[in-house]
């Protein structure tokens, strides 16, 4: 594991870190809306990273802009829009110096990702993506399911005081437990130790609220059905946030793309998850898989 470092992506800082040899495939992890890379744990960087040994990836987490330690906005006041944010997740492989990696994504991550694959499908090797929906709608629309209403009650309750650390810690436990979807024991303590250490290293906890305030400047993409890179859908059967319908519906938008269903997953990358999600990704990014020579 390398340490974390400052890159300049688009005229912005933000902070990345990498796992594993730069010699082998790069994979970028693309965390969800209001998210830093914390949430993509460090012994599942390192696992993906070590998986197979000599098969291994060089693995890139960043946090986006108003998480973690990345450039902040004044709250309320976000200066860039969805838009930016899909351009970032290039830029971090610029500052890395590659060209083209594998594109991993989870929930608004994976929205991102698509939009990356669309707008520069020369630097995209292979897209997973998780707990997520079509980040472009298909052309004969889907009538897809919303958020189960427990989500939806704990959207419209008021939120935390973002000026009390412990009111946002409580805050985001409430909000991880209910992301899980129920089929397991949740796993409070490690949740906790994570919540308390992603709100420390913060620059600006409150900032990350500007993720809910992005629109996508208005651009004509061509439709998901374009998309000619190799895809696999990993999505939870009890995720809340996006039912399974929207994993099944992005399957069969993208030609080729393959669907794994997590029967008691939630929606995020979950420990329980950890062993499958790993290999999964690894057998995707294989040269066979990813149709590299």
């Amino acid at each position: 594991m390398m340490a974390e470092r400052m890159i300049t992506v688009r005229g912005v800082q933000l902070c990345a870190e990498s796992f594993g040899d730069p010699g082998r495939p790069p994979v970028l992890l693309i965390m969800g809306n209001g998210a830093s890379m914390m949430w993509w744990e460090d012994d599942f960087c390192r696992g993906l990273a070590a998986e197979g040994m000599a098969n291994g990836r060089f693995v890139i987490r960043y946090d986006h802009r108003d998480t973690g330690r990345s450039v902040v906005y004044e709250p309320g006041h976000p200066g860039y829009d969805a838009g930016d944010l899909a351009e970032d997740a290039a830029g971090v492989l610029d500052a890395f110096g590659i060209q083209t990696a594998h594109l991993v994504g989870v929930s608004a991550g994976g929205a991102l990702a698509q939009l990356v694959a669309l707008d520069h499908p020369d630097r995209t090797s292979s897209l997973t993506l998780i707990s997520t929906t079509l980040a472009v709608a298909a052309p004969e629309g889907h009538d897809l399911p919303g958020p189960t209403g427990e989500f939806r009650d704990f959207l419209r309750a008021s939120g935390p005081d973002w000026a009390d650390r412990d009111s946002v810690v409580a805050y985001l436990m409430r909000y991880t437990e209910i992301l899980a979807g129920g089929r397991r024991a949740f796993e409070e303590r490690e949740v906790r130790r994570l919540v308390e250490a992603d709100v420390l290293r913060a620059r600006s906890p409150a900032s990350a609220q500007n993720h809910d305030l992005l629109e996508e400047t208005p651009r004509a993409r061509p439709p998901l059905t374009s998309l000619r890179v190799p895809t696999l859908v990993v999505h939870g059967a009890a995720d809340p946030m996006f039912p399974l319908a929207h994993g099944r519906a992005l399957a069969e938008q993208i030609p080729g793309a393959r669907l794994l269903v997590l029967p008691d997953a939630g929606h995020g990358v979950d420990r329980a998850d950890w062993p499958v999600l790993i290999a999964a990704i690894h057998d995707h990014t294989t040269s066979r898989a990813a149709g590299e020579p």
